[in-house]
């Protein structure tokens, strides 16, 4: 399944020349993961609520082009892998205005309980809303 967000780029997210800082296309990702999960009928404080971390464990980006302020972006985020014990996200970050694509990524997140702190199986009422699942 892949999923879109959209957003625009904020000044905050921009250097002096206007360019957004390589560190927010991180933060873009796990914008546009959140989103997928809520699309699939997960949010993140049920999980919580449940005791069930979603920490990062492995991230990449690889970047073409600067994202520029005011320019509004495209988050595609599509679930690559899945397990009980971790789920795996790729991500393509493109300009709306002409399709180029900015950025590719990748991350690995694990499941972790969060009074011990280690990795935990997902609960059946996670895992089967996964679409890949």
């Amino acid at each position: 399944m892949t999923h879109k967000t959209y957003r625009r780029v904020r000044f905050y997210d921009t250097d002096e020349m206007g360019v957004a800082h390589h560190a927010n296309y991180l933060r873009w990702f796990e914008n546009g993961r959140v989103e997928f999960l809520r699309a699939i009928g997960i949010t993140l404080n049920e999980m919580i609520d449940d005791g069930i971390l979603f920490p990062i464990v492995e991230i990449s980006a690889k970047y073409f082009h600067p994202a520029r302020f005011d320019e509004e972006i495209e988050i595609e985020t599509t679930g690559v892998a899945v397990t009980k014990a971790k789920w795996e996200f790729s991500y393509t970050v493109r300009r709306v205005s002409d399709g180029e694509v900015l950025v590719e990524g990748f991350s690995r997140n694990v499941f972790t309980n969060a009074a011990t702190g280690k990795i935990t199986r997902l609960p059946e009422k996670y895992f089967s809303k996964f679409p890949a699942a």
